[in-house]
């Protein structure tokens, strides 16, 4: 665990260093979450030096939470920079696979793999949604976290992840859902020219399979694995199976 100050904002972040890594892999975690949704990985992969921030005004981290994908993106770059690392392997769920989609567009020098776990290139919010973020924040939470995790669930998983976005602030989880709203890269695909993991959960109700289909059709370098058993939340659900696939994409393209 460590802290870095970035343009004067505190980020809190996990990390776990290989002495003799060359290379870094940074996890994004998506809206309303932290570095905890990467916890299996960041305790399992090897051979490269891990890292997972809390975005600003997430988890442990200070500073204001952003409300657009493209704010977030050059908060990361910074974070980069900031870490000293001139290319990394980024990992992005949801909100933050379009951040990785965002850097690799735009900052594309420093992204070396994509992987994209349950995401899309268009990420559209129902108006319900935010509107009860607003308004009727508990029971809100409560629809989206409907829709977050398979049947199968374990139901001591959906209740953490209840806990967690009822401690986030509503503005905060709003901001995050704004983003994801606005969001949509779908006529810039195949600018995208690094090698792309696409990872999703088979029964994913809010960026379903279709979503990394359509990425796979249309990023150049792109292979899909999709998860049985799973749903959005599919790295919490069925982290060694993540874990795998990262591990399995990360040898083959050179890690």
């Amino acid at each position: 665990m460590a802290r870095l100050t970035i343009t004067g904002e505190d980020v809190f972040y996990a990390q776990r260093l290989t002495s003799d890594a060359e290379s870094s892999t940074v996890f994004i975690h998506g809206a309303g979450g932290t570095h905890r949704h990467w916890g299996h990985q960041i305790a399992g992969l090897s051979g490269t030096n891990l890292y997972a921030p809390d975005l600003p005004g997430h988890g442990r981290s200070g500073g204001q939470a952003r409300t657009s994908v493209t704010s977030y993106a050059e908060f990361l770059s910074n974070l980069l920079e900031a870490l000293g690392s001139t290319r990394a392997t980024l990992v992005g769920h949801s909100m933050g696979g379009a951040i990785a989609q965002d850097l690799a567009l735009n900052h594309a020098s420093q992204v070396d793999r994509l992987i994209l776990v349950g995401t899309g290139a268009k990420l559209r919010v129902l108006p319900t949604i935010l509107e009860g973020l607003l308004n009727e924040f508990e029971s809100t939470v409560d629809m989206i976290l409907g829709y977050s995790y398979s049947e199968d669930a374990p139901q001591e998983l959906v209740d953490l992840g209840r806990q967690e976005w009822l401690a986030t602030t509503p503005g905060v989880l709003h901001g995050d859902f704004m983003a994801c709203d606005h969001f949509d890269v779908r006529d810039r695909l195949r600018e995208i020219r690094c090698p792309t993991l696409l990872i999703c959960g088979e029964e994913d109700q809010l960026t379903p399979p279709k979503y990394s289909q359509f990425l796979q059709e249309q990023i150049t370098d792109a292979q899909l694995t999709i998860i049985p058993k799973a749903g959005h939340m599919v790295m919490l659900e069925q982290p060694e199976e993540v874990s795998r696939a990262i591990a399995e994409f990360m040898k083959t393209t050179g890690a």
